[in-house]
């Protein structure tokens, strides 16, 4: 894969609780919608998707689940993207991603010592 490829899309990583669902672990709530049409005019526009959550098991299933209700689909789930995998040779456990919207982000200049 050449470098080219690697600019024809990017990638948001996403949290799942409090970020595309107002829930409180493990429970479901209801569905962040400006957030979810964001993210699927994202991928029509040819980018991709990765959810990127604390939830593992039956929790993670039930939440992949309730996305797909949302018709949100991810290209990858608490993982990298396959296209990310083979261009470096291996799976990093940090996500690449071009951006991560999640509830407890922290810009740095607004971080207090």
């Amino acid at each position: 894969m050449n470098n080219k490829k690697m600019l024809d899309f990017q990638t948001i990583a996403v949290d799942f609780d409090g970020t595309l669902c107002y829930s409180k672990w493990p429970e479901l709530g209801q569905p962040n919608q400006a957030l979810i049409e964001y993210l699927q005019e994202w991928k029509r526009n040819g980018n991709k998707l990765i959810l990127w959550t604390c939830r593992a098991g039956e929790a993670l299933s039930k939440a992949v689940e309730w996305c797909r209700e949302q018709n949100l689909e991810f290209d990858a789930v608490n993982d990298n993207l396959p296209e990310i995998i083979e261009f470096y040779g291996h799976n990093s456990r940090k996500i690449s991603c071009d951006y991560y919207i999640d509830d407890r982000m922290l810009l740095p200049e607004n971080a207090k010592a």
